[in-house]
Formats: C-alpha cells, sequence, structure tokens
C-alpha cells in the first residue's frame, strides 16, 4: 500500500510538472507573440467594438500595447478600468457622430493610426417570400435601408472622416470587416452580402486612392465564427427559415460545410486584424483576406 501511495504521488507530481510547463510556454508564447506585434504608441479606432468580433479585437489590440477607442452605441463595461481604452458613443450612420468621435480622438490623442471599420448588422430575409409563411421574412425597403446604412455608408462615413487626418500625418491603415458571404453571396442574406461585397469593392479602390500617402487599405472576410450578439436565436430562426432548415440544426449543419470542421473562433479573427493593423503587415495594402477554414477559397 506504501508503495502504490507513493508512486500515486510521484505520477501527480509529474502530472503537475507538466502542466506547469506548459502553461509556462503557453505565457512565453503570448509574450513573445505581443513583443513580435509590438503596438505600443498606436492608436486604433475600433467602431462597434463592445461585442462580437470587435471585442475581441479590442482587447487582442491592448495585449499588444495598443490605445484603442471603443466607436459604439454602448460601452463594454469590461473596458472601463483600462485607461487605455477612450469610449466614444458613436452612431457609424450618422455623419455628425462620426466626425464628433474623430474630433475627440484627435483633442485626446493627436493622431489616429488605424480604423477597423467593424460595426455591423444583419438581417437574414429573402427577396420574396417564395415559402408564403412568413411575410417579415422577406426583405423589406426598411430591412435594405438599415443593412446599407451601418454596413456600407458606416465604412463609408468613418474611412473617410479618418483619411483626412491620416492624409495629413502620411501615415494609418484601414481595416474594412467584410464577409465570406460578400464574395460569393449567400441564400438568405443578399442585402448583407450586397453591403459586404460594396466593402470588398471599397478596400480596393481605397488602396489605390491613399497609397500615395501611405495609407494602407485592408479587407478581412470571415466565414462562420463562434456565435456573437448579431447571430442571437431570432436571427438564427429567420435565417433557418430563409433557406428552409429546422432552426436547431443550423450550427450543426454549418460544421458539415467547412472543412476544417467547426467554425471559426472570435480570438483567431481578432489576431488576423491585429496583425494587418500592426507594421508588420506594412506592404499589404488593397486585398482581403479569407479567414474561413476553406469553405471559401477566394
Amino acid at each position: 500500500q506504501m508503495n502504490s501511495f507513493i508512486c500515486c504521488l510521484f505520477l501527480m507530481r509529474k502530472i503537475l510538472h507538466t502542466y506547469l510547463n506548459r502553461k509556462k510556454m503557453q505565457k512565453e508564447r503570448k509574450t513573445s507573440m505581443e513583443k513580435w506585434m509590438d503596438l505600443s504608441g498606436k492608436v486604433m479606432i475600433v467602431t462597434g467594438g463592445s461585442q462580437g468580433i470587435g471585442e475581441h479585437v479590442v482587447k487582442t489590440l491592448r495585449n499588444n500595447g495598443a490605445a484603442v477607442v471603443v466607436a459604439d452605441l454602448r460601452n463594454n463595461e469590461t473596458f472601463e478600468k483600462d485607461e487605455n481604452i477612450f469610449f466614444v458613443e458613436c452612431n457609424v450612420a450618422d455623419k455628425k457622430s462620426v466626425d464628433s468621435m474623430m474630433e475627440q480622438v484627435i483633442k485626446k490623442y493627436g493622431k489616429i493610426d488605424g480604423l477597423l471599420n467593424n460595426a455591423g448588422v444583419s438581417r437574414p430575409r429573402l427577396l420574396v417570400d417564395f415559402y408564403g409563411k412568413r411575410p417579415e421574412y422577406e426583405l423589406s425597403e426598411e430591412d435594405f435601408d438599415f443593412m446599407v446604412n451601418v454596413n456600407q455608408k458606416g465604412v463609408f462615413l468613418c474611412s473617410q472622416a479618418a483619411a483626412r487626418y491620416m492624409i495629413k500625418q502620411k501615415s494609418g491603415v484601414i481595416v474594412n470587416m467584410s464577409s465570406e458571404a460578400g464574395m460569393q453571396g449567400s441564400k438568405g442574406q443578399s442585402c448583407y452580402s450586397g453591403t459586404k461585397g460594396a466593402v470588398l469593392s471599397y478596400t480596393m479602390s481605397w488602396a489605390k486612392e491613399l497609397g500615395p500617402y501611405n495609407i494602407r487599405v485592408v479587407g478581412v472576410a470571415p466565414s462562420i465564427n463562434e456565435r456573437t450578439p448579431m447571430n442571437n436565436d431570432a436571427a438564427f430562426e429567420a435565417l433557418a427559415y430563409t433557406r428552409g432548415q429546422d432552426k436547431n440544426n443550423v450550427s450543426s449543419d454549418y460544421e458539415k460545410v467547412i472543412p476544417m470542421g467547426r467554425p471559426g473562433k472570435l480570438d483567431e479573427v481578432a489576431d488576423l486584424i491585429c496583425y494587418l493593423m500592426s507594421d508588420r503587415a506594412s506592404y499589404i495594402s488593397g486585398t482581403t483576406v479569407n479567414i474561413s477554414g476553406a469553405m471559401s477559397t477566394r
């Protein structure tokens, strides 16, 4: 019995040692990554930064040393204790609100190094409700205006306002959040896909216009990710209807069509964006990076 007890203690000690070593390596790897992508002294604006992908981007930028401006309709309470996260209430679809936000950033920091156009909305809708059961899921003019104003007009207003300052600085980066749906369309999401397709074109065109001023413009096109507030139960129900699916099987059906067999992680998208906003990506401009687990290979 004594020998068994000693063997058990030895095994537990070995397991604990292995665990601690693994945690140490993870910490060292994270520290090394943060040093490699050092954003100290940079001022980055994240629209829609209070939740979803934006929230993860804000945290990743902060972990890499940047001062981050969260431009959103509501603040994230977890950010309030960090003096290097500056919340500005902003409606990206309203020019006065956007201009005011930019002015507050300049007043506080004196510059803008990067802008992530992340604020976005989606309402799954059919062009025509050919099922004839849920007319509220047929695309209305109000639905159309809502998505276009935030996803398309908002990107234009924020980019234009930020670019005015970046041109004077002769430096800066604008990252536009597009979508895999904007690259190849999506059943039940024609309007949303259209706005994201427009963002793809903005990215290519603005990169050509702003390149001479040392301003990069890059796009990111995520596909199916971990659920966010935008993909709530109501959105899943609407999407399931437009695609003739059982709302309880939407997530499992997704996993069957993704070659890597799982949705993307929000931190994976945030890591990519952080890299693109860093000086490590100093020659990447005019392109949109697909991050979809090979669901789309465009």
